[in-house]
């Protein structure tokens, strides 16, 4: 049997998997990670947390699995894409890791923006420029912390820095670089264009390779910290949701995936690159060689469930919550609730964009609000489901849904209704962990090729069907359409 390890560092854990060549996971190690958010729209992390977390992880799922560091033939990488970590020249830290969801950089994009062009820049790079990307992050350092940008000597994203402490390379994917905002995304490779605009060296870039590419090795003095063998091969990987996608098997134009996870995403495979003119849609490189794909992004999926439960009913579980919102009428009896807790992106880049409950009534009851929260979270993927399909859907389609919100059958059948599609359950835990898992061997040669791979190794599940609640579920949607065009400029008052 060959086995094969798929690495992952999340905003909110570090993981190892451990797969066998059929598909079968042997183990799985995962460690808690910190967040740091000390100033309002900030959010950090430092990047030896992860270091600490993924060899822990690591140790722990070889342990599990009962096996050693020679029994691993390749590594793959994924983790939270658009982070910034700043080295440098002997490969120190220079400060905190600005994350994905930091919301600070609006300076910097309207600065990205007015050089380079709104429709040159999403041309070239496949998106706006938005606050949660690298490229703003670097300037916003650059303006606002000059000490540490003169030091800069190198730039990767969260999970190529374990990358480099595993192998001493500096290096990346292409899915993780499409989303600095710095790639050249129909050429896959980096742009000139924009880097020399923004004045940002090109030699502080690490080298691009295609998902299922070798990287690197594993040294020495990583092998000695983690358990791993020297010399097993690393391979690219891909950002979470691209590797998420391999784990999916969404690789190929025909099928789409949703993640319900903290955010909430709809990723479209495409075979050629195309990009939406106002930029309301990501296009980015996929983890797949020679792919692309659409990508749709809210902030706050099952994040947004979290926060409601955590914040008015913590003692309560949520099984009993969605137990009370059974009960409740489509539409939740008027009530609507906006996703938006920490800004948004698809379809409103607005980091001023907040959350908010609207059409309260003494009527109202708790599974009432409960349920007006998974409704609007499903229309918010909804809006992200239907700029693809006004770019254009293949004739004929799958949607997969995976992440933690997925696993709840009134939501599902939520999101199926606003939809109007059936829903494949996938049956791979840890999906971008798996994905990237599934690229390591690919890479190694143990499958032809990336859907070769997922043809073996995933298996789907129940299919949930629409319900007879597709039509009233038109008329809601269009009611929350209007929302946030109405509440925008109170937003950006408040």
């Amino acid at each position: 049997m060959t086995y094969f390890m798929g690495i992952d560092i999340s905003t909110t854990s570090a993981k190892a998997i451990i797969i066998d060549d059929t598909g079968n996971v042997k183990a799985i190690g995962s460690t808690a990670q910190p967040i740091s958010q000390p100033y309002p729209l900030w959010s950090e992390q430092n990047p030896s947390d992860w270091w600490d977390g993924i060899i822990k992880s690591i140790q722990a799922a070889l342990k599990e699995a009962n096996l050693s560091g020679d029994d691993i033939a390749g590594i793959g990488l994924t983790g939270q894409m658009h982070g910034l970590v700043m080295l440098d020249a002997n490969g120190e830290v220079l400060r905190p890791s600005i994350l994905w969801n930091d919301q600070r950089t609006q300076e910097q994009c309207d600065q990205m923006t007015e050089t380079i062009g709104f429709e040159r820049l999403i041309e070239l790079t496949g998106n706006r420029a938005l606050t949660g990307f690298t490229a703003p992050k670097i300037l916003w350092v650059r303006d606002n912390e000059a000490d540490i940008y003169a030091k800069c000597a190198h730039i990767l994203l969260p999970k190529d820095y374990i990358r480099y402490q595993l192998t001493g390379d500096y290096a990346t994917d292409l899915a993780g670089a499409a989303g600095t905002s710095l790639l050249n995304v129909a050429d896959r490779q980096w742009s000139d264009e924009v880097l020399d605009a923004l004045k940002v060296p090109h030699e502080w870039l690490p080298t691009v390779h295609e998902g299922s590419q070798k990287t690197g090795e594993i040294s020495s003095e990583a092998a000695s910290r983690t358990g791993l063998k020297v010399g097993t091969p690393v391979f690219g990987g891909g950002g979470d949701q691209a590797a998420g996608a391999v784990g999916m098997g969404c690789v190929s134009p025909n099928k789409i995936g949703v993640t319900v996870g903290t955010s909430g995403v709809v990723f479209a495979p495409l075979a050629d690159y195309a990009y939406e003119p106002e930029g309301r849609l990501h296009a980015f490189c996929h983890a797949v060689a020679g792919q692309w794909h659409f990508m749709g992004v809210m902030l706050s999926a099952a994040g947004s469930l979290q926060w409601y439960r955590d914040t008015l009913a913590p003692n309560v579980s949520f099984d009993d919550l969605l137990a009370e919102a059974e009960n409740v009428e489509v539409g939740s009896d008027g009530l609507y609730f906006l996703p938006y807790l920490t800004g948004e992106r698809t379809p409103h880049p607005d980091p001023l964009a907040r959350g908010a409950f609207i059409g309260l009534t003494t009527r109202h009851s708790r599974g009432h609000m409960t349920r007006a929260v998974l409704e609007g979270v499903a229309f918010g993927l909804k809006d992200s489901f239907t700029l693809i399909d006004a770019v254009g859907l293949p004739e004929k389609y799958d949607v997969r849904i995976s992440g933690g919100g997925a696993k709840s059958p009134i939501w599902q059948q939520i999101i199926a209704d606003i939809f109007a599609a059936p829903l494949v359950n996938v049956n791979t835990p840890e999906a971008g962990a798996f994905g990237a898992a599934l690229l390591a061997a690919t890479g190694t040669g143990s499958f032809a090729s990336v859907q070769a791979a997922c043809e073996a190794t995933i298996q789907t599940g129940e299919v949930v069907q629409p319900s007879a609640n597709v039509a009233a579920y038109q008329d809601l949607y269009a009611v929350y359409r209007d929302l946030y065009p109405s509440l925008q400029n109170i937003f950006s008052r408040l």
